[in-house]
């Protein structure tokens, strides 16, 4: 471990940007990768919050993500989820970097929404929703507009000045962002919510038929941001059946109000491999956040500097 290099936040981010994770992530469900194999997240209590332990192995590499979550942090002006990343090589274990495991997330998630839009939003979608005015809402609206010629991106939010930062940063980067509310639901191709709500953030019936709906914010099997009236009339994409039914509060509370069944929660691999399509419902991806996609994107910084 003595002088194991450590790449900082900024250099993850010069080394990956948010449209090269997103192919990373792709290419591992393309090259074969069964995200059901990958071990499940554990958590452990501890001081302020809790820790989360995220290994995972993807062909001549295997990693492990150490997450902190502190709720009151926050209020300290600290940030809620801190990490660190240990990239190995699979065939000794030996460590070989050592990274910013929040720069990470920051790009795996929206890569990961990015990768499932790509397939089951409209070829033609213009309209974007993100709900949300933190990192991931940022993240998520560059990360879509990436994959779809964007012309509005309306950002809601209930922390005004955070809503003006955020809206401020994404035309600063070429985004044609604004100010709006949940009614523009309505009219979205797009929508995105990356919020830490514990209830339904809008009527589901406002989702038009064919629209995709992202929703990344809530990790716990008793938390929501999707109501189960959408979730019951839409098709429902998740990274795997067991994650989800284990800490999408989303599936989990639509399951156990009768709206969806777990088998037809159909696996993001199968539809980036083609066997399965949008549909002209509304196509839904609940994602969790899995040990493979930070895997994913960490061999991508590590092949960017020729390791």
């Amino acid at each position: 471990m003595t002088g194991l290099p450590f790449v900082t936040a900024d250099e993850v981010r010069r080394r990956v940007g948010p449209d090269d994770a997103r192919r990373l992530v792709e290419r591992a469900l393309r090259d074969g990768f069964d995200p059901a194999d990958d071990p499940a997240r554990s958590s452990v209590a501890a001081g302020g919050g809790h820790l989360l332990l995220m290994p995972s192995v993807l062909g001549e590499w295997a990693g492990v993500k150490i997450a902190s979550v502190a709720p009151g942090n926050p209020a300290r002006g600290l940030p809620r989820i801190q990490a660190t990343y240990l990239l190995l090589d699979a065939a000794t274990l030996t460590p070989r970097l050592q990274l910013d495991g929040s720069a990470l997330t920051e790009l795996r998630t929206p890569a990961t929404s990015a990768v499932a839009a790509d397939h089951l939003a409209a070829p033609d979608a213009r309209r974007l929703v993100g709900v949300g005015a933190g990192p991931q809402a940022v993240e998520h609206a560059v990360a879509m507009a990436a994959v779809r010629d964007l012309d509005d991106v309306a950002l809601v939010g209930r922390d005004r000045g955070r809503l003006t930062a955020a809206v401020d940063g994404l035309v600063a980067r070429g985004i044609p962002a604004r100010a709006g509310s949940t009614a523009d639901v309505a009219d979205a191709d797009l929508v995105v919510c990356a919020t830490s709500a514990g209830e339904p953030l809008f009527d589901g019936a406002l989702v038009r038929d064919g629209a995709c709906v992202v929703a990344i914010g809530s990790h716990e099997p008793d938390r929501r941001e999707l109501d189960a009236g959408l979730m019951g009339r839409a098709l429902v994409v998740v990274e795997d059946r067991a994650t989800a039914m284990r800490e999408c509060g989303d599936v989990v509370l639509a399951v156990e109000e009768g709206a969806l069944r777990p088998d037809a929660l159909v696996p993001l691999a199968d539809v980036v491999r083609g066997r399965s399509r949008a549909t002209d419902r509304p196509n839904v991806f609940k994602g969790s956040g899995m040990s493979w996609q930070d895997l994913a994107v960490a061999v991508g910084v590590a092949e960017a500097a020729g390791r």
